[in-house]
């Protein structure tokens, strides 16, 4: 019989002993956790923009497929109301009924989401749309009063944060000013909550996966948990105060036409509790996302087939979870 807490949702991550429906099978589980890596690219966005940032930028999304950015002009009293109101949605017992009543588009995972083996993870999630802004907050929680008014503003910041990071990003590629200019800033938000684990090495916060995004801007507080591969092996993002972890999306593999990476990455547990917050930035559903005609030549033809981002996100999978799919040509 599986424990009360394995399905009772006020207390099944308040356990000593990792349930069996949390436990990943050998293969897929994390086991020991390799130390934090120190050589991802932190680029300071708080000096003069010159040709050293722009080529930082492009070698690390190169590499890594991701960098963090520091200076970024997100203020720390903005970051530090987003953390705490998100810490309250999520110790909030009328988080788990609160979005079914009346109309709403956001959606709270108490860990339904599971493997094909059936294995739920260790997190609680909220998702909901971003975009146009003043018209999405009307439907987002109620609960805390004060999310609308604290998230927006977030929002806002991240958004203005992600123009800036593409603008650099459209410099380094040899593509026109404004390239990036037709893109709506922040769809989607996800906020994670990782609840402390007795033992991570069994479980596992978010499966591998490539995000579909253009690109995701994550802030994940001062706990590691994100690892991406690199060369094979999993590496854990280290977690830095007041930073930012970018990464490239599928999307920006594609108009880059593979010069730039979208790197699989995922989420282990940890011992302590853990929060992050990922804004992705995406094109418009309708949009035909393909390589820009200025990086394809005779030499170096399109590798990926023209298609519209909603047929992409539904061919693919739920955002956030799905495996590569990137059609080439």
């Amino acid at each position: 019989m599986e424990s009360p807490a394995a399905t009772n949702p006020s207390s099944r991550f308040d356990v000593e002993n990792v349930p069996t429906n949390y436990t990943f099978p050998e293969k897929d589980r994390p086991g020991e956790l390799p130390p934090v890596c120190h050589t991802l690219p932190v680029i300071d966005l708080g000096k003069a923009l010159d040709a050293e940032t722009v080529n930082l930028i492009f070698k690390a999304s190169q590499e890594f497929g991701f960098f963090q950015v520091i200076n970024h002009g997100v203020s720390e009293k903005i970051l530090g109301d987003t953390t705490d109101v998100l810490k309250e949605f999520f110790a909030s017992p009328e988080k788990e009924g609160s979005n079914s009543c009346g109309k709403s588009n956001w959606v709270y995972d108490g860990s339904v989401n599971f493997d094909v083996n059936g294995v739920h993870l260790w997190r609680e999630n909220l998702k909901h749309p971003c975009n146009p802004l003043e018209e999405c907050m009307q439907q987002w929680p109620h609960h805390p009063t004060r999310y609308r008014d604290v998230v927006s503003t977030y929002l806002t910041e991240v958004g203005k944060l992600g123009k800036r990071i593409l603008d650099l990003i459209c410099q380094g590629l040899g593509l026109e000013k404004g390239y990036f200019d037709g893109f709506s800033g922040v769809e989607l938000l996800s906020a994670n909550s990782y609840p402390p684990c007795p033992d991570p090495s069994l479980t596992l916060g978010i499966l591998r996966h490539y995000d579909p995004s253009l690109i995701t801007i994550l802030y994940q507080g001062d706990v590691p948990g994100l690892q991406i591969m690199k060369d094979g092996t999993w590496i854990t993002v280290g977690a830095m105060s007041n930073a930012f972890v970018v990464n490239i999306g599928n999307q920006l593999e594609i108009i880059s036409n593979g010069i730039l990476k979208s790197v699989e990455h995922r989420v282990v547990n940890s011992s302590e509790a853990r929060l992050s917050i990922a804004a992705f930035i995406n094109p418009s559903p309708s949009y035909i996302v393909e390589p820009a005609q200025a990086l394809v030549t005779e030499l170096n033809p399109a590798r990926f087939k023209p298609k519209s981002y909603k047929e992409f996100v539904y061919s693919s999978g739920a955002l956030g979870t799905h495996t590569k799919t990137l059609q080439r040509e």
